[in-house]
């Protein structure tokens, strides 16, 4: 894959990981005004989730697509360096579909089993 090609598409995914950041960003606010409300005792309702599991998941979900982010930067600096595309265990090249799919991979798809 050409480097025109896979910064294009890292930074499609770095816009659509920036939109899921803001999203859980609104969600935590939400999450939080929820929580300051004195009055809302959902931690005895036994109809719903409680606002901690959903704030312990819009944690995970935040945190994993931080995670994306920093793999999305790493992945910009191999395409700078000349090294994208190139598995970092064996250095053989990583397939374009595994790139399409994932254009942050640092492996190929064996060593990444």
């Amino acid at each position: 894959m050409d480097a025109t090609t896979a910064t294009r598409m890292l930074d499609d995914r770095a816009r659509e990981v920036e939109a899921r950041l803001a999203r859980l960003r609104e969600d935590d606010d939400s999450l939080r005004h929820d929580r300051a409300d004195a009055t809302a005792d959902d931690e005895h309702d036994p109809e719903g989730s409680t606002l901690s599991g959903e704030w312990a998941q819009v944690d995970a979900l935040r945190r994993g697509a931080e995670a994306e982010r920093d793999e999305i930067r790493a992945a910009r600096e191999r395409v700078a360096s000349g090294v994208y595309g190139t598995c970092e265990a064996c250095g053989r090249p990583i397939a374009e579909a595994r790139l399409e799919a994932r254009p942050f991979a640092r492996r190929c798809i064996a060593c990444a089993t």
